[in-house]
């Protein structure tokens, strides 16, 4: 592959990826939010096929497979069985409106060009060049997932900054160890295996997921 069409191709992927990233904030549907997360674990595992490609890496392309299996099909379908016991299935009142969400949205982008910048000068190459996406995903991961109340989409936001830390780390690195991504994709099915347990809980005994409404509630 010639080096003009890997950049292309990256930056294809990257763009897409910010690009879904922004649209999580904008959304309030769950199951849109969980199709935008499934769309993530897709771009991330194209992600490391390509550097694969590039640097023609076999444990690359097992990351990519152990990526698209976890991060692109078994997460998402676990967040879809917790959305259908959970019952709730929009965020209605966000602490923070769409039109804002969407201005913090581009600021934080701003910002993790600007922080990134003395890295990519190091060594402006196209996959220093794309580290910027990476670390925009991860503020707006958390960004989101300080500014929803329903306990699904705070979980989103933490998997979208999970990604971001993925492709910050496949960008930077060249890709992590597969035992590495294994262990850390293995510990957030747990998570969400535990989420989903608790929101079928909150669910049948309270009525709902809000969490600012559950902390209203006293003995």
């Amino acid at each position: 592959m010639s080096t003009s069409v890997y950049a292309q191709l990256l930056y294809l992927v990257c763009g897409a990826l910010l690009l879904s990233s922004v649209l999580m904030l904008w959304r309030r549907q769950l199951s849109a939010l969980i199709v935008l997360l499934t769309l993530q674990g897709v771009l991330l595992a194209a992600m490391a096929t390509l550097l694969g490609t590039r640097d023609d890496g076999v444990e690359l392309y097992a990351i990519a497979a152990v990526v698209l299996v976890l991060k692109g099909g078994v997460l998402p379908a676990v967040l879809r069985r917790a959305l259908a016991d959970g019952g709730a299935a929009r965020e209605t009142q966000p602490l923070v409106n769409v039109p804002a969400s969407l201005l913090a949205a581009a600021l934080l982008t701003l910002l993790a060009y600007a922080v990134s910048r003395p890295l990519v000068e190091l060594d402006p190459t196209a996959t220093t060049q794309a580290v910027p996406v990476g670390i925009a995903m991860v503020l707006l991961g958390f960004f989101m997932l300080t500014t929803r109340r329903r306990a699904l989409s705070q979980v989103v936001g933490f998997l979208l900054l999970d990604n971001g830390i993925a492709a910050t780390a496949f960008l930077v690195t060249a890709g992590v160890p597969v035992i590495v991504e294994l262990a850390v994709s293995m510990d957030l099915l747990l998570v969400v295996l535990i989420l989903q347990v608790l929101t079928a809980r909150l669910r049948s005994t309270f009525g709902d997921t809000d969490i600012d409404d559950l902390r209203q509630l006293r003995d």
